[in-house]
């Protein structure tokens, strides 16, 4: 490519005179109100968006799939629960006491996870022209105030412990119990977050980390509870309870902060963001410039957006297909993406640009 054609980005600029849209439109592959082959002396709207062939196969699966895991959830938080409960009634423990807390706690969220992802696989509508995957968000916001009433709740019963101290009843019994129910989350946590992060489920990763988080509290309590079966120090005991209660305070705190980001859209990552703008100036061969390059996230989709410099006597047709190969191939990169181009005359150059990949 000319070094006269090569792409280059400027930040999102205040400057986006739009005056002059008139978007083009097809009806049966042809151009419809003017003539494929006329010149474009007007931008095309955003909105010029790849369309997608029918999803099958493996991919088709990924929504049900997602759906049946925090179904699963479900019934894993009440097993683990019904677990952990009968823990501390074998022992008396407060320590066990709070981690039934934490585990009921999941199971209110699993049970939000879940109806929020089944909204956020719900395909976009009239009303909502973005989809709905930012519903993923609000239930990850939950669960992390959820998490903190559970720990106030948890150092209530701490300090009253602590006042009155008493003596364990069964310990090794209901140590037992409490592994097994913490060994299941453990599993269940790691088959989550990895699902999630692959699948860009904020629910399914908010669940995952909540009960990771909750494995490793409930093997503080299991070596807390059974210093007090060996040592006799029932103080111990309250002691631990108020350490997971704080420690779970912090845990509800980051994930509320996180799931805000979110909803607050948050751009790509900027390792993500130069490896779209390397994509972009690699298929953008017979355009003259990109810039004003924006993107955000919204659960499992991403959303790019940018405009496209063509020269003044290229044809609409031809500044359509550099616009379809271009999305083919941020595609590949981001296929769960909704890709948005403005193109403009030559008129609408920004000079100065910095430039990326020119051979000039």
């Amino acid at each position: 490519m000319p070094a006269s054609l090569a792409g280059s980005f400027l930040l999102p600029s205040a400057d986006r005179s739009c005056s002059s849209i008139c978007p083009a439109r097809r009806e049966g592959g042809v151009e419809r109100g003017r003539d494929a082959n006329r010149k474009p002396h007007c931008q095309l709207r955003a909105g010029h968006q790849l369309r997608q062939p029918p999803v099958t196969g493996a991919a088709a699966a990924k929504p049900t799939n997602i759906l049946k895991l925090a179904a699963g959830s479900i019934l894993v938080s009440l097993v683990v629960l019904g677990l952990k409960y009968l823990a501390y009634a074998l022992t008396g423990s407060v320590a066990l006491y709070s981690d039934a807390i934490e585990s009921i706690i999941n199971v209110v969220t699993a049970v939000a996870a879940f109806f929020a992802i089944r909204i956020s696989l719900r395909p976009a509508d009239a009303d909502h022209p973005y989809g709905h995957s930012k519903a993923e968000y609000f239930s990850a916001v939950l669960e992390g105030v959820l998490i903190l009433v559970a720990s106030l709740a948890i150092l209530r019963e701490a300090y009253g412990a602590f006042r009155d101290p008493h003596p364990l009843q069964a310990p090794a019994l209901g140590l037992a119990v409490s592994a097994g129910a913490s060994a299941l989350n453990g599993l269940w946590s790691w088959l989550l977050i990895r699902t999630g992060r692959q699948r860009r489920s904020p629910a399914l990763v908010a669940d995952g980390k909540h009960l990771l988080i909750d494995v490793y509290t409930s093997g503080g309590v299991i070596v807390g509870v059974l210093l007090v079966a060996v040592t006799g120090w029932e103080i111990l005991d309250p002691i631990l309870a108020a350490l997971v209660a704080l420690n779970i305070l912090w845990a509800g705190w980051h994930l509320i902060t996180e799931s805000v980001g979110g909803l607050m859209d948050t751009a790509l990552p900027p390792e993500d963001l130069a490896a779209v703008e390397a994509t972009i100036n690699a298929h953008m061969a017979g355009a003259l410039e990109a810039h004003d390059l924006r993107s955000r996230h919204a659960g499992r989709m991403t959303f790019i957006d940018f405009h496209l410099i063509v020269p003044g006597s290229m044809t609409v047709a031809a500044s359509h297909a550099i616009c379809d190969r271009i999305e083919a191939a941020l595609k590949v990169e981001h296929p769960d993406s909704i890709i948005s181009i403005h193109v403009e005359p030559e008129a609408k150059r920004k000079h100065g640009a910095m430039t990326i990949g020119s051979t000039a």
